[in-house]
């Protein structure tokens, strides 16, 4: 299915930010000896309103400490899939000044350490999310979003252990698209039961899973890890 101050299933998940130079104030504006300041941009970095996140830096996070990117089958149960890592990296494609939208490349999401207290099943071989990249955005406020495409849709596929052998579960969003929120406060980006529906499996399978995961923090990787915050 993303340090914000602003999400990455992973599912998928999870799932990223972009930046260009700060541009200065309007063209129409008339000259004057003093330069015109910059204004600040969507995504910045090491602080608020600090330095523009460059275009085709890339953006990283891995799951916020102590916590789990989970699938669970209802939105307030704890029965399904469970994994304690999860990373994802995205590439900045814009980064215009603030209020407005980044957008940016999800190219790569991962979930390892998963287990499994599916009645039936004994174990998870593996998460995978598939037909990546996926487009993002972020805005001043905070949300982030995914979406794939109808060629490329959002889908991941869990593969489970069982008594009678490993079974396959394929599963989509209804919208293509899963929705968190950064946040400054502790550099992170935050999916909450975001939903997937079964699109192939067996009867273990379960119908809706329900996608769960805090990143943070989150850094930009091409300039020493430095955390990303959201204007």
């Amino acid at each position: 299915m993303l340090r914000y101050g602003r999400i990455g299933v992973g599912l998928t998940t999870l799932a990223l930010l972009t930046g260009l130079a700060a541009a200065p104030g309007s063209a129409a504006a008339p000259r004057s000896a003093t330069p015109a300041p910059f204004a600040n941009n969507v995504l910045t970095y090491p602080t608020p309103g600090g330095t523009a996140v460059a275009v085709n830096d890339v953006i990283r996070a891995s799951l916020r400490t102590g916590t789990n990117a989970t699938f669970y089958s209802s939105a307030s149960g704890t029965t399904g899939v469970k994994c304690a890592v999860s990373t994802f990296s995205a590439k900045v494609l814009s980064n215009p000044a603030a209020p407005g939208t980044a957008t940016e490349s999800l190219t790569a999401q991962s979930f390892t350490n998963c287990t499994t207290n599916v009645i039936g099943t004994t174990g998870v071989q593996s998460v995978t999310v598939q037909n990546l990249p996926y487009a993002t955005s972020v805005t001043s406020a905070g949300v982030v979003k995914i979406s794939g495409t109808a060629a490329a849709p959002i889908q991941s596929t869990v593969v489970l252990n069982s008594l009678l052998g490993a079974i396959t579960c394929v599963y989509r969003t209804s919208t293509n698209s899963l929705t968190g929120t950064a946040t400054n406060a502790n550099n992170s980006i935050t999916f909450t039961n975001q939903t997937l529906t079964k699109f192939s499996g067996p009867s273990l399978c379960f119908g809706t899973a329900y996608f769960s995961a805090a990143y943070s923090p989150v850094q930009d990787a091409s300039k020493g890890n430095a955390p990303v915050y959201v204007n």
